[in-house]
């Protein structure tokens, strides 16, 4: 059982991939880290002895994350409340994580970050499918505060050289885009080491619409009419792309939780 003010793994994971999840921060050591240079998904490193990064997450509630959850962690997540951030620590740290066989994220796969920290990805305008999950998947398992460009099928590896961001979905021979009969969205997931079984079963759905396959399964054709809807709806990409969450944000809830549950009219009629 976890303290007071600490939270499990098991507790964690059930947080992450949910739009109210609160900020995850790695402070591990980097002797720590080099020896296992992966991280909780959503998480970002922080260098517990410049404490100028704190005020950024006024507003916010955090987790933080050492090597086992002692002394590092514990002191970081006080500071924070310090400040007024709401902080708790990861009971066992990255080593309890890991121990449990829960899924993180090769550092090795990010693009590099902005100045403020965030990652820039880019790809074509007017997303439907792929396009639309794979922005999902980024904010809610690798880099909440994503940047994501969307531009003219022709100009997307020009911008992506001129403004460093890491580009995705297009025809060309680039580590984020389709291999053989895989989407852009299943690469993502095995690439940052996601493959749990309600990501694998989403990833099914994403494939199934992205790539006109009905019979890969039955919530296929769903996912194909609200993704066509939602494009007839916004003209605006970013628009949207803030939809978008909340539809994969149930589909993956839905894979995770809610699959073996059936609706249907409640009938209390006699002899019904």
């Amino acid at each position: 059982m976890p303290s007071f003010q600490e939270i499990s793994c098991d507790q964690l994971n059930r947080l992450i991939g949910t739009a109210n999840c609160p900020v995850l921060i790695d402070v591990r050591i980097d002797e720590d880290f080099d020896a296992d240079p992966r991280l909780i998904p959503g998480s970002r490193r922080q260098d517990f002895r410049d404490q100028s990064w704190i005020d950024s997450f006024q507003g916010e509630s955090a987790v933080i994350i050492c090597h086992r959850g002692k002394k590092l962690s514990h002191g970081v997540a006080a500071l924070l409340r310090h400040r007024g951030v709401p902080a708790d620590v990861l009971e066992g740290g990255f080593e309890a994580w890991t121990d449990q066989g829960l899924p993180a994220i090769p550092a090795s796969t990010l693009p590099q970050r902005d100045a403020k920290g965030r990652t820039v990805w880019v790809t074509r305008s007017r997303p439907k499918i792929d396009r639309i999950a794979c922005p999902w998947l980024i904010r809610r398992f690798v880099d909440p505060n994503a940047v994501f460009l969307f531009v003219a099928p022709a100009e997307v590896e020009a911008v992506a050289d001129r403004f460093k961001a890491a580009p995705f979905d297009i025809d060309a021979d680039i580590l984020w885009s389709h291999r053989g009969e895989l989407c852009t969205f299943d690469i993502m997931v095995e690439e940052f080491g996601l493959g749990t079984e309600p990501m694998k079963r989403l990833a099914t759905i994403v494939r199934g619409a992205d790539t006109g396959r009905p019979e890969l399964a039955p919530e296929v054709p769903g996912l194909v009419a609200a993704s066509l809807g939602l494009s007839r709806t916004y003209t605006d990409d970013l628009q949207q792309l803030d939809a978008g969450m909340v539809l994969y944000d149930a589909f993956y809830r839905w894979c995770r939780d809610a699959t073996g549950e059936t609706h249907n009219w409640p009938t209390n009629k006699k002899g019904a």
